[in-house]
């Protein structure tokens, strides 16, 4: 199955935040959507699966797996959430239901779309628990959102959204609010677990250095609209928008460095 979105406007309050925006993602690819805050990413992603705002109107053409879902209704959309495309948010604690435990809410989506029985709920939750590498998953499948570390929240969002075995799944910033050391340790599990089950992937992120080591293809935005389409090794070694090269600086001065810049000594 594949993404193409071609032509996407997006308007708020007869302002254009979304501006012809095009890309391809085939089955299997790892598609980074990258940006500066404003630069219409985040509106891209949740176009796809009609979560924009009341207020926004979208125009041009979304197709999943040949079939157009722009302008499908609600209902019909409700139908491929969790079950063809999933989505990690950003922010896990506003994401989760706080008066659901963990397992609850693992099994919600396979429980709607794919009829699973109730004595076999925690059985699945516990298995999907562990997936996500989740520590002692038989018994933080009873616990509440609030009862887990912040890496551990996103670790269930993660499990939530993979729940149905999706073939497409969204990250919208995923790792942002993570620190160092627990954001390395998401983006290996996104990667292992893309790989394994062969999903597609779109990753929204306005941090090339992390974008660099879950993506395989770019797309740049600024203020709407594309400015730039490339493999991300060609988007690290020259890009040619500006905006892409600001990505870079900043990314660089974070002591980041690309691959091919890395001393291959060790300490």
């Amino acid at each position: 199955m594949s993404l193409d979105v071609q032509d996407l406007v997006i308007e708020i309050g007869g302002r254009r935040v979304v501006d012809g925006v095009s890309f391809h993602v085939p089955d299997g690819a790892r598609v980074g959507v990258i940006g500066e805050s404003g630069s219409g990413k985040s509106l891209t992603a949740l176009a796809v699966l009609g979560l924009l705002p009341d207020e926004a109107v979208a125009s041009g053409s979304i197709r999943w797996d040949d079939r157009e879902i722009l302008d499908l209704p609600d209902r019909e959309l409700a139908k491929l959430r969790g079950s063809e495309i999933g989505i990690v948010f950003q922010e896990p604690q506003t994401a989760l239901n706080p008066i659901r435990t963990v397992g609850r809410q693992i099994t919600a989506a396979p429980r709607i779309h794919q009829g699973l029985a109730r004595g076999d709920r925690r059985a699945r939750a516990v298995a999907d628990a562990e997936r996500v590498r989740l520590p002692d998953p038989a018994r933080i499948v009873d616990r509440y959102p609030h009862q887990l570390s912040g890496g551990q929240r996103q670790r269930v969002a993660i499990a939530v959204a993979l729940a149905c075995r999706p073939r497409l799944l969204i990250a919208d910033e995923p790792t942002t609010a993570l620190d160092v050391t627990i954001q390395a340790e998401i983006l290996d599990l996104l990667r292992s677990l893309v790989s394994d089950a062969g999903m597609s992937l779109v990753f929204i992120t306005h941090d090339l250095a992390v974008l660099s080591q879950i993506a395989t293809h770019a797309i740049v935005l600024e203020r709407g609209r594309v400015v730039e389409s490339a493999p991300v090794p060609q988007l690290l070694s020259a890009p040619r928008s500006a905006v892409a090269r600001g990505l870079l600086r900043d990314a660089t001065a974070t002591l980041w460095r690309p691959e091919s810049d890395r001393s291959g000594g060790t300490a």
